[in-house]
């Protein structure tokens, strides 16, 4: 078996004070490399809170992390909101999409520059983003112009369609070892920091820790302010590579 692949689940629990510790949603995802260094995600995300999202993402990545294509589905309130296809070259990024906000849309945006991520909200893929950060200057931060959003929900909970972001930057603390449901592993501490600018609010600050390897796989993660989200790997297998 050429490709590779690293399977898990991700419990989502709450830090409120009034929900301390409670499970408020989880997500089951597959991230397989290929020979060819390309890396496809898989993802079905569930999130309780009202109006509850179910969501699944197919998104296929370069080696930097830079999207090829992507597709969303996605339920608000157990109600249809959206599906949608989106693909991203060099130049420009496309989407054809119908949502129950909008209908049918179109779009084609024109990129002075590649775009450097997608997000489209699993919480695996911010391990992936993390990707972006040049180890090689040690700890640090880096603002990234050039990405792009299927939603510019906190939640990821509308759309699905193409949204520019100014940009965001990536804090990178160091190195340490942290123990977790799924064990205890080597982790890179990083935050996300710098996300004020075009989005309806402004993101609240987000610290987390991968994997201190080549796969930067989402360890645990948390959102401070309003959101107050904690998010841990709570067990994975890794198949074939060989």
């Amino acid at each position: 078996m050429k490709h590779r692949t690293i399977r898990g689940t991700i419990q989502y629990t709450s830090k409120k004070p009034e929900k301390f510790g409670q499970e408020r949603g989880r997500e089951f995802f597959t991230l397989t490399t290929q020979s060819d260094g390309v890396q496809v995600m898989h993802a079905h995300c569930e999130i309780d809170d009202e109006p509850n999202v179910v969501r699944d993402v197919v998104q296929s990545m370069r080696q930097d992390c830079s999207p090829i294509d992507c597709s969303v589905r996605l339920s608000v309130g157990d109600k249809y909101e959206g599906s949608g296809w989106i693909r991203v070259t060099d130049t420009y990024a496309e989407c054809e999409t119908h949502n129950q906000r909008d209908g049918r849309i179109t779009q084609r945006i024109e990129l002075d520059s590649p775009v450097k991520w997608l997000q489209s909200h699993p919480i695996v893929g911010d391990g992936i983003l993390m990707k972006l950060y040049d180890l090689s200057q040690g700890p640090g931060k880096t603002f990234f112009p050039d990405i792009m959003l299927t939603s510019p929900d906190h939640r990821g909970a509308t759309g699905p369609m193409l949204f520019k972001l100014n940009g965001l930057g990536i804090q990178y603390v160091g190195e340490e070892e942290i123990v977790i449901q799924a064990g205890k592993f080597r982790a890179r501490h990083f935050q996300v920091v710098d996300t004020a600018g075009n989005l309806p609010e402004e993101h609240p600050p987000y610290n987390l820790w991968v994997t201190a390897d080549d796969d930067y796989l989402l360890l645990k993660a948390g959102v401070d302010g309003y959101m107050q989200t904690h998010y841990e790997l709570t067990e994975y297998q890794i198949i074939g590579g060989e």
